[in-house]
């Protein structure tokens, strides 16, 4: 076995690593962006030195072209030893997709048909794979699914109370989102705790721009935030998460708002930004800080969201084991992590403030010595779970 390539496509850009499939280091890493754009480029890292370039990259192929020089001039070179097999994260595989598959034009049909379900995101993965293919027509593709995780929620968490036969015929009903993430961080969580995951009940906190929690029990997961679409849920950068659907009917109906306009209002002009004007947490602080009364209302909402499904997901769960907090506000805002678990104190969980207080990227324990339940943050790396998956898939 050699290198695992992992891609993760975008409609206008896609990131990539090269991956040793045995130590597990990353070899390279890089980005393509502004597809089909006047100023697109790329940038790649080698050996801590990151290498950019402008220039007119139309489309996928054109884009993994300027992949391939950028390996043949800074290294390491994929034409003298090209990857063992090429991983795909596909952001939705609906009901059909439960575990890494290998890539076929079956496949591909199928992920295509489910654009309907994911319009921003499948679409772009399949010109990952279609220029990738084209690139290494005799190397073995796996698509990994970002919902495949979330294919041992039960029926009744994963089902919405609304005419059967409407559900059925739309495909509707929850499938969640940032499953390699929490697939991931679950697993490393128990290796940082030396205890088998199966005899573990975590709660584990995806926050960044994008935020999503499932509840994890036995390294399966049993219930997630996001639901059909990524919008529920937590608050987020520019999502809404959880609204009432009658408002959204009310504003339909009054505010003559179409669905694009809708479309705009959940995904872009809500969340943190929608309440505030901001959408990165560090501005967010400071404008606090500096007595912005709107910013310290955002922050109340997101903080109050956040305690509101963990209190919900310890009932699911029957009690927890272990709560984590990964991605880029889980792993380095303490603020935000003291301020969740908070009024979590009479669930035993204590936290250690100099502990919560260090910066790291490496797992780590936050909660006291005396603390009933564990508190970790342990960073994500949902590239080398797709590496890890696809070497699994082809074995």
């Amino acid at each position: 076995m050699r290198a695992v390539l992992v891609i993760n496509s975008g409609s206008s850009s896609f990131k990539y690593q090269l991956i040793d499939s045995e130590s597990e280091q990353v070899l390279a890493s890089g980005l393509v962006e502004r597809i089909g754009d006047e100023h697109s480029g790329i940038s790649h890292t080698v050996d801590g030195t990151k290498h950019q370039r402008e220039l007119e990259i139309a489309d996928h192929t054109a884009g993994f072209g300027a992949m391939m020089e950028a390996f043949s001039d800074f290294g390491p070179s994929l034409d003298d030893d090209p990857p063992a097999v090429v991983g795909h994260r596909i952001v939705h595989g609906g009901q059909r997709f439960f575990e890494p598959t290998i890539i076929t034009d079956l496949v591909k049909i199928n992920i295509e048909d489910l654009s309907e379900l994911a319009p921003l995101h499948n679409p772009g993965g399949l010109q990952g794979i279609n220029a990738a293919q084209a690139q290494f027509p005799d190397i073995p593709h796996v698509a990994v699914f970002d919902t495949a995780f979330h294919q041992t929620i039960p029926p009744a968490a994963y089902t919405y109370a609304i005419d059967t036969s409407v559900a059925e015929r739309y495909r509707v009903r929850k499938y969640g989102f940032h499953g390699t993430s929490h697939q991931f961080v679950s697993g490393a969580a128990a290796q940082f705790l030396d205890k088998p995951l199966e005899d573990l009940r975590q709660i584990v906190f995806h926050l960044g721009n994008g935020a999503s929690v499932t509840a994890i029990d036995g390294g399966k997961s049993v219930e997630t935030s996001m639901g059909m679409t990524p919008i529920p849920g937590l608050v987020m950068g520019t999502r809404s998460g959880d609204v009432d659907p009658g408002a959204l009917l009310h504003l339909l109906r009054h505010a003559r708002m179409g669905v694009d306009d809708m479309d705009n209002l959940l995904n872009k002009r809500s969340g943190i930004f929608g309440l505030s004007g901001h959408t990165d947490m560090r501005d967010l602080a400071a404008a606090i800080d500096s007595g912005d009364e709107a910013a310290q209302a955002a922050f109340d909402v997101y903080i109050h969201r956040l305690r509101l499904y963990l209190g919900a997901y310890v009932s699911v769960l029957g009690g927890v084991d272990v709560i984590v907090f990964t991605a880029g506000v889980g792993e380095n805002d303490a603020t935000v992590r003291a301020a969740v678990l908070e009024k979590a104190q009479f669930l035993g969980v204590r936290i250690d403030p100099e502990r919560n207080a260090l910066r790291s990227h490496d797992a780590r324990r936050i909660s006291a010595d005396d603390s009933a339940i564990d508190v970790l943050v342990v960073p994500t790396d949902e590239e080398l779970e797709i590496a890890r998956q696809a070497v699994a898939a082809i074995s």
